[in-house]
């Protein structure tokens, strides 16, 4: 699939990222709608796919219960302790972190 996505969608490029986009679109409908597959004994992803039973509810509230402190990474990747700015990750912004002194100031 993937190969084929990139003899199709991006060798000719849109002039735009809107462009590009809707040729990743028309791919993708085409993909699954149109195109039989030979995994599928030759029916389209479209015509055997069904929902998933059990709906997606997010992950727990996570608990620290041997850190001193949970705190919240900020959108940029970073936690912010006494005016100290320190760099995570961004994979991880909205998360919180629990966090354990392991010598002063550090």
């Amino acid at each position: 699939m993937h190969l084929t996505l990139k003899k199709e969608a991006t060798r000719l490029r849109g002039v735009n990222i809107l462009q590009q986009q809707a040729r990743f679109d028309a791919f993708l409908s085409e993909f699954n709608a149109e195109r039989p597959h030979q995994a599928l004994a030759m029916r389209t992803p479209a015509k055997i796919y069904t929902p998933a039973q059990r709906h997606y509810k997010g992950l727990p509230e996570l608990e620290y219960p041997f850190h001193d402190k949970d705190i919240l990474v900020t959108a940029c990747g970073r936690i912010c302790i006494h005016r100290k700015t320190t760099n995570i990750a961004t994979v991880l912004a909205g998360q919180r972190l629990g966090i354990k002194e392991i010598d002063d100031g550090i």
